[in-house]
């Protein structure tokens, strides 16, 4: 076998590290983006962010006096967030900012000219948040000015702390008394007595081993129902509460002998309770979403614009970057300035690409910002794509975890694509566009006799929209809707 050298040409993509960063950043949402930015902050010194909140704080110098001038090497944040960025990569050598200049808190008077003149003195103070009161100490606070004996507190405590966070009674009362040292001698009368006196406690119900007993405790006290829906209440909770949560009311209305108006006042009492007591003492923190775009209506059609907000201001840090202009500088630091500058490019360049996508989304979905959600049109990935000349796949990365607040509400970009459904015209209809309909049928629908999944598709036919009964039923279940047979009522 002879051996020769050959000479090819070839192209191909290499996945820089400023590519890779920038495919990065791209996928991120606005709070892992803010985190990154963190970390990046830390570990480059050449990299600084103006719209940091520390910036504007106060200061004290050695003696005590407050500082009203902004530190060296920083300049105040000024203009448009939205300009920062296409200045600031190329403006990394300026001079550094004059010590001397003010940050806006510079104005006022800190001496006791700039005081209020109410002299009341709980402005002054610092406003703490009020401690969260749990569901166990609400029920210890009641124990200890309702229980006077050391060994009953103890039992009523020991349940106390063996309830969830619904208010329920987790274990047996077996199991809580054989978990206890036999040298205490408790009897299992001791506990249920001692179960008896915490469901007498707030909130009703608190001490329940399940939902029937947990409603059965809250009817009984119940005040102001006649005896007779009392006691059918109670006899549907106690015994035939499966009934109940299926809708079945001829089953009902057999099993206790009664008609359709005293079937409907014992539903009525039942409603008015609550089956999980220890719920309004939870601790649980509201998530919210900060937007990245926001659109709004002017006289030239939807308009789409930025979240400042979210929009970090970075620059080079001009001290810095001067001592590399001089020469002064190690090696390490050069390609630290390096970083920074694609950083602060790569970031622009993300803002960039979301603003875009998020104009060929408006565009494509002016019926949806005019009408709702009936009037969405289909969308995919590709058609995004071919018009801003990018691919699928950085289409993807944009819309995944990114929020457009709308004056219809906040959505992520995903929620504007998806698929179609052929009508009897030839064209299509939004998948979107379909849910939105069954949610205004069923919203619309008689109670006593509601729309059943084969009805929904035959009025959706009438529209013109060929959609089978189990596609109806798909969309009705991502949708929350319960069934045909859960939604009806008297």
């Amino acid at each position: 076998m002879k051996q020769s050298l050959q000479l090819r040409t070839s192209q191909h993509l290499a996945l820089t590290p400023q590519l890779q960063q920038s495919i990065r950043l791209l996928q991120l949402s606005t709070l892992e983006l803010h985190q990154e930015l963190e970390q990046l902050l830390i570990d480059n010194p050449l990299l600084e962010r103006l719209d940091d909140p520390l910036d504007h704080s106060l200061r004290l110098l050695a003696d005590g006096a407050i500082s009203q001038q902004a530190p060296a090497g920083e300049a105040p944040a000024e203009g448009p967030a939205a300009e920062a960025p296409a200045a600031e990569a190329d403006s990394y050598d300026a001079p550094a900012a004059d010590t001397d200049s003010t940050t806006p808190d510079a104005d006022i008077d800190w001496g006791d000219s700039g005081r209020s003149k109410n002299n009341d003195d709980e402005e002054a103070r610092p406003q703490l948040e009020a401690h969260h009161c749990t569901l166990r100490d609400h029920l210890m606070e009641q124990m200890r000015v309702t229980v006077l004996e050391t060994r009953d507190r103890a039992l009523v405590e020991l349940i106390i702390d063996a309830l969830d966070e619904n208010g329920y009674l987790e274990e047996s009362l077996q199991e809580i008394h054989a978990r206890l040292p036999a040298e205490l001698d408790v009897e299992i009368e001791e506990l249920q007595t001692a179960l008896k006196l915490l469901q007498s406690f707030d909130p009703v119900g608190v001490g329940a081993r399940n939902a029937a007993e947990c409603l059965a405790i809250q009817i009984r006290r119940l005040p102001g129902v006649p005896l007779v829906t009392r006691r059918m209440a109670l006899a549907i909770v106690e015994h035939h509460l499966a009934w109940f949560a299926q809708r079945d009311f001829n089953k009902l209305k057999k099993a206790l002998v009664c008609d359709d108006e005293d079937l409907r006042e014992a539903q009525a009492v039942i409603r008015q309770c609550n089956p999980h007591p220890g719920a309004a003492f939870a601790s649980d923190v509201s998530d919210y979403v900060v937007p990245d775009v926001i659109v709004k209506k002017s006289r030239n059609g939807w308009q789409v614009s930025l979240n400042n907000d979210v929009m970090p201001r970075l620059r080079v840090n001009a001290m810095y970057a001067n001592l590399l202009k001089q020469g002064k500088g190690e090696g390490a630091m050069g390609a630290q300035l390096q970083e920074a500058k694609w950083l602060i490019k790569n970031m622009r360049q993300r803002f960039d690409t979301i603003l875009r996508v998020a104009q060929a989304i408006v565009e494509r979905q002016k019926n949806f910002f005019s009408h709702g959600a009936v009037a969405m049109r289909p969308l995919v990935l590709r058609e995004i794509a071919d018009t801003l000349g990018l691919h699928e796949s950085t289409i993807s990365r944009v819309t995944t975890q990114k929020y457009m607040l709308t004056p219809h509400g906040m959505f992520e970009l995903k929620y504007f694509f998806g698929s179609h459904v052929a009508t009897e015209a030839g064209g299509e209809a939004s998948s979107t566009a379909i849910r939105a309909l069954i949610v205004q049928l069923t919203g619309a629908e008689d109670p006593k006799n509601p729309l059943s999944d084969s009805k929904i598709a035959d009025m959706l036919g009438e529209q013109g929209m060929v959609i089978a009964r189990r596609t109806v039923a798909k969309y009705r279940e991502a949708l929350k809707i319960p069934p045909v047979s859960l939604r009806k009522s008297l």
